[in-house]
């Protein structure tokens, strides 16, 4: 299999995970960018107060995302634009959770996405003294980016991938996480689900 994935990012509006605000995509084929999308969301309602530690970290106000779509109405663009991909992020924790968090506040249904997180294949490829993103990317030759512009970090967090692969030897995403004895997440599957199955 070639090294195909989409790398995603968020920005949120305050300490709700279910807060996005900002999505930066990068779809890799065969190692290589061949497609990015990025734009502002209006968060769900009752998640949509901007807090100013938020604003001072990313810069997104409300007046920025009056005209946005709302999460329901951009999430099928988000989930055409991944189509079956893994989904590949720095920290995938945050990254999924706010996919998962903000689709539940809407009513919608998450399609089961997988997961390999940047983080902790930086931590298994690199001699860092920090892993944040900056330093984890500029270790992947890609520095000097504007760190919380979501398009411009999950650019950074396809740069990993595809140097961490380049370096293990790994033709795709499944054989890198093997290379490094981690493992691309599968989704949880309800209780519910399990016991129709």
């Amino acid at each position: 299999m070639p090294l195909d994935f989409t790398a995603i990012d968020f920005e949120t509006a305050n300490s709700s995970p279910a807060s996005a605000c900002s999505v930066g995509l990068v779809r890799v084929r065969g190692g290589e960018v061949v497609a990015t999308a990025n734009w502002l969301i209006q968060p769900p309602p009752g998640h949509d107060e901007f807090q100013e530690w938020n604003i001072r970290i990313h810069g997104i106000r409300p007046e920025h995302v009056r005209d946005a779509a709302s999460w329901a109405d951009q999430f099928d663009r988000l989930c055409g634009f991944a189509g079956a991909d893994v989904l590949v992020a720095h920290n995938a924790g945050f990254d999924l959770n706010v996919l998962r968090r903000a689709t539940e506040a809407t009513g919608q249904i998450c399609p089961p996405y997988r997961s390999l997180c940047s983080l902790q294949v930086a931590r298994k490829t690199y001699q860092l003294d920090s892993y944040r993103l900056p330093l984890a990317a500029a270790a992947a030759g890609y520095a000097e980016f504007s760190h919380h512009d979501a398009l411009a970090d999950a650019l950074a967090c396809a740069q990993i991938i595809v140097d961490a692969a380049a370096r293990a030897g790994a033709s795709d995403v499944f054989g890198l996480a093997d290379a490094l004895s981690l493992r691309v997440t599968e989704p949880s599957v309800p209780a519910l689900e399990r016991a129709v199955a």
